[in-house]
């Protein structure tokens, strides 16, 4: 990663969103504690260059570019473990899978099931926004030992680890309604709920959009119910 084009992402997004709303706020209480009479709005106005220039805003603005970095370094480092992408792995490679993150969502399922395609299609979405969270997937014919152990009897069926153990799981779409059309959101919902991923702020989704934009700069048969195996 060009680590001068990720100083250049996070400046922009630190200068552009913290230091204007720094300045906004810093107007707003000296206004707020003006006891003289009211004059006019041209008066009371404060010029924002001046305040850009302000010691205690630009310590604000260095402490959000440290913090804005530290998040993309801690990004980075789960992305090289398998995070941010759902990825197939095999049976061989499930323990370390599993116990090499603190969360994980495994998705055991049959790939000519349909149930367990729509299945793919949201995890896939989550997993690229929930990137603190690893999602993978297991063909259930090809493991058998772990869905013995397991007791995974219905497909899709998604297992919940955390810190390597097993502590909760989705069988076919009875969380979600029980209906093939429900939205990739009500999954989202549901995987919340059970505390495997962390509702996203408003802020953390504009923070991603800036810095995949950073990167995009630089780089210039249907069977309706669920299935059992």
């Amino acid at each position: 990663m060009d680590p001068d084009a990720v100083k250049s992402t996070l400046q922009n997004l630190a200068f552009g969103n913290v230091m204007a709303a720094a300045a906004r706020n810093y107007q707003k209480e000296l206004l707020a504690g003006e006891k003289a009479p009211a004059t006019s709005s041209a008066d009371q106005e404060v010029d924002l260059d001046e305040l850009m220039d302000d010691p205690e805003l630009e310590i604000l603005h260095a402490d959000r570019i440290a913090a804005l970095k530290r998040e993309a370094e801690k990004r980075e480092a789960l992305k090289r473990q398998g995070h941010g992408e759902y990825r197939e792995i095999t049976e061989g490679d499930f323990l370390g899978e599993v116990t090499g993150s603190e969360n994980t969502i495994c998705h055991f399922y049959h790939r000519e099931f349909y149930r367990c395609k729509i299945m793919d299609k949201h995890l896939k979405t989550l997993a690229l926004k929930h990137v603190d969270t690893k999602f993978i997937k297991l063909d259930a014919e090809n493991a058998p030992f772990f869905v013995t152990k397991l007791g995974v009897k219905t497909l899709p069926c998604v297992v919940i680890f955390r810190k390597g153990v097993a502590v909760d799981r989705l069988i076919g779409f009875i969380d979600m309604g029980g209906k093939d059309d429900f939205s990739t959101r009500a999954l989202e919902v549901v995987l919340t709920k059970k505390g495997i991923i962390s509702e996203k702020k408003e802020e953390e989704d504009e923070h991603d959009d800036y810095l995949e934009g950073g990167r995009r700069t630089v780089r210039s048969s249907v069977n309706h119910d669920s299935d059992s195996d």
